[in-house]
């Protein structure tokens, strides 16, 4: 996510703003079943003033931040102000590229991990955009609200409970929003089943399953510089689920988590930590600095959270096995599941015009077989009890009004399918008009905690562990996200 050195990180943390960066400092018995006093009022459904214009500042602009340049290059009502990265190849690409969009050159910071805080002393910046290491995530953003911006960070937004605490006060004490950009709430599919979720197709929500299966050791042979340079010591430090958000976020979506129901406790367990270890030996030779590594981040993570509804979610963790890309994405309620990769839908009743298309489809297939001598399986009617892999019909149905406003667009500008470029139009649109935004802090820190959560579980052999209410009680009153165009 950002070219940000690691190794500099370590020799500067003392001068870090979060005293607990650092994974691994939680004392988690004294902090799941406490709630800090408040600092200040509740940011549930925070609205800043409208900005005519957005003027943003970026910390990080390697792999992923670099993309995030990008997309705010093509936003109505946007300046880019500076940019800030230690890695000056990079620093100067992005630059470069705002500059051949015909906007004015960004000031360039650089020359140290804090040059950051010289960017921040500006005034002429509303938001900051922070795509760097995981463990830069929270005092970057602590900072940047203390210096009155808001914060708009990559994933995970902490690695702590500690951390998220922090996020927590410092948003209430500020009033600023700390938004975690978890783009895959913005895919055309999730916000597709979101649409589906809130006019009750699925029935009462019972269940939900959430994944990040995504083989990523090809990122160990990034040494110097990439999201490997420092992504590939974490697995050398936590076992548990290192990175929950892209799964979950969605499925806490459609549950309303936080907005009427949230995360109770957590369960889990990890598998042996095998796959890193012998693709070092099969890939890097004999004395190589991957080959000195103990991997202990168990290459399968299952987590399964209660919310305090009582529903059920299962998150799993594997950037390591040989196998295909998946969130999951199921969402099961009374009357039927959705799962997603590849998309598939099983209903009890089905809306009348989608039940007429069954139908219709139905009797042809049963008049093609008859006309053919009754040879084959005769068709089967409509049923639950068989996936319905055609999702054109209920894309003509459901696809949301967000989508279908930005679909073209997002898909033109790129960014992981266009969920990328939906997510900084929606939160330019949000500033621009004085809307909350679609996710706040609370989200953020209750996401976030399900890491080193999971790892506390894992260490206890898989006893439950509590999933601090970082809305000090306000869940019970938040207003779902609605369907918003």
């Amino acid at each position: 996510m950002s070219t940000l050195d690691r190794r500099k990180f370590i020799k500067s943390a003392v001068a870090v703003t979060a005293a607990g960066v650092a994974a691994g400092c939680s004392n988690l018995a004294s902090l799941e079943n406490h709630t800090p006093d408040a600092q200040g009022k509740s940011v549930m459904g925070l609205t800043a003033p409208q900005m005519d214009t957005v003027r943003v500042g970026f910390i990080g602009v390697g792999q992923r931040g670099s993309g995030h340049v990008k997309h705010y290059c093509h936003l109505e009502g946007v300046e880019i102000k500076a940019i800030c990265d230690t890695y000056e190849e990079m620093l100067d690409q992005s630059i470069d590229y705002v500059v051949k969009q015909g906007m004015q050159k960004p000031t360039r910071y650089t020359g140290s991990d804090l040059a950051y805080k010289d960017m921040l002393s500006r005034q002429d910046i509303d938001i900051v955009i922070i795509s760097t290491p995981w463990r830069w995530h929270t005092p970057m953003a602590i900072d940047t609200m203390e210096s009155g911006k808001h914060a708009f960070v990559e994933v995970p937004v902490a690695t702590s409970i500690e951390e998220c605490w922090q996020l927590v006060d410092t948003a209430e004490r500020t009033q600023k929003h700390c938004m975690m950009m978890e783009n895959v709430n913005y895919g055309r599919d999730e916000l597709m089943v979101l649409n589906m979720v809130r006019q009750g197709l699925f029935g009462e929500l019972l269940h939900g399953e959430a994944a990040y299966i995504h083989e990523l050791r090809w990122q160990m042979k990034e040494i110097e510089h990439s999201t490997g340079s420092w992504r590939t010591e974490w697995h050398t430090k936590r076992n548990g689920n290192l990175y929950p958000t892209h799964g979950l976020g969605p499925i806490a979506q459609y549950m309303n988590i936080n907005r009427g129901d949230r995360f109770d406790y957590l369960t889990s367990m990890s598998s042996p930590a095998l796959g890193r270890a012998a693709y070092a030996r099969r890939e890097f030779p004999a004395d190589h600095q991957r080959n000195q590594m103990k991997f202990v981040t168990g290459d399968i993570n299952t987590s399964t959270i209660k919310t305090v509804k009582g529903r059920t979610i299962v998150v799993q963790h594997d950037t390591t096995s040989p196998r295909p890309y998946s969130r999951h994405n199921l969402i099961q309620g009374t009357n039927g599941t959705f799962a997603g990769f590849p998309n598939r839908i099983a209903i009890e009743q089905a809306p009348s015009k989608v039940k007429a298309l069954y139908e219709k489809e139905y009797q042809q297939a049963l008049k093609a077989w008859q006309e053919s001598g009754s040879q084959g399986r005769k068709p089967y009617p409509p049923s639950y009890h068989r996936w319905d892999n055609d999702m054109e019909k209920w894309r003509a149905e459901y696809d949301h009004p967000l989508w279908k406003r930005m679909g073209e667009e997002a898909v033109r500008n790129g960014g992981h399918g266009g969920m990328d470029f939906v997510m900084m139009w929606r939160i330019v649109y949000c500033l621009r008009h004085g809307q909350p935004l679609d996710q706040d802090v609370y989200d953020a820190a209750a996401w976030s905690a399900i890491s080193p959560l999971s790892a506390a579980s894992v260490a206890d052999r898989s006893n439950s562990k509590t999933i601090p209410d970082f809305t000090r009680g306000a869940w019970k009153t938040g207003k779902p996200l609605g369907i918003v165009a």
